[in-house]
């Protein structure tokens, strides 16, 4: 009975991180490029109580007697199938469709890779940089931070569908300007780690990224939309309802343990 206290009070603890991790996904049902994520759970160790042996008539059972210690959670993965594309008022925001993640390079000189794509144009001691919503230089093809000079008139910038970055000349017609805005890709996304302000961060489950521009990886960049998150609240509240009732059976296993130990306090020789 003892066994079973514990076991079920794993229950409860791995229901709590799944609740957690689904109040997560809910809260951010409406943050720009999020990836919904879900919790993977793996048994604990079996203890065997009755190894194979014989029975009365000396014949061997098939099997012994093992009983499991619980549960825990595994690990937390990322779903980074496509969100929805809503148009925006942005004149610089891109959403990408397809495979692929914006490079923001951070204060610290770390990369943050991200499908957030709500970008504007902010004064630097060059020129003028493309940086994402934090003031964070986005990176082009060949790693470098998008510089424009001063003296361009922002509003006449565009982009194109494949991220190049282009400005009328003299005739008025578009020219590219030298930069694309450069899209990474990872061996397993799912390795990536999150952080804040929807960034990814490269870890060794990732693998090293490689740089792209959009056509090389089939992908496209639409100007003036953003990537919508990829959870679905019905979903995720069906989730929520299946993760509460898991709970509560485990703390009815408690109860009922609880008072089987009360039982047999109370019996007298």
């Amino acid at each position: 009975m003892m066994r079973s206290l514990w076991t079920a009070a794993t229950g409860m603890i791995a229901q709590q991180t799944n609740l957690d991790n689904i109040a997560n996904n809910l809260a951010n049902v409406n943050t720009t490029g999020y990836k919904r994520s879900t919790v993977e759970f793996k048994s604990l160790i079996y203890q065997t109580i009755q190894a194979k042996a014989t029975d009365s008539t000396g014949q061997p059972k098939p099997v012994g007697v093992q009983v499991g210690l619980g549960v825990r959670p595994g690990a937390i993965t990322s779903s980074f199938t496509q969100g929805l594309l809503f148009e925006s008022n942005g004149p610089f925001d891109c959403a990408i469709q397809g495979n692929g993640f914006f490079m923001a390079q951070l204060p610290d000189g770390t990369i943050g890779y991200t499908r957030n794509g709500r970008f504007n144009f902010s004064i630097v001691e060059d020129g003028m940089a493309l940086t994402d919503s934090a003031g964070n230089p986005i990176l082009s093809t060949t790693g470098e931070t998008i510089l424009i000079p001063e003296n361009f008139d922002t509003a006449d910038i565009t982009i194109d569908q494949f991220g190049n970055l282009m400005y009328p000349d003299q005739a008025g017609n578009n020219q590219p300007i030298g930069f694309q805005i450069g899209l990474a890709t990872f061996p397993n996304p799912a390795g990536l780690e999150k952080g804040g302000n929807s960034l990814l961060a490269e870890s060794p489950a990732s693998g090293l990224p490689t740089i792209y521009g959009a056509q090389q990886i089939g992908a496209q960049i639409k100007k003036n939309y953003l990537e919508g998150s990829n959870v679905q609240a019905v979903d995720e509240m069906v989730n929520m309802i299946i993760a509460q009732r898991a709970y509560e059976m485990n703390s009815k296993a408690i109860t009922a343990s609880d008072q089987m130990l009360q039982q047999a306090n109370n019996l007298r020789g």
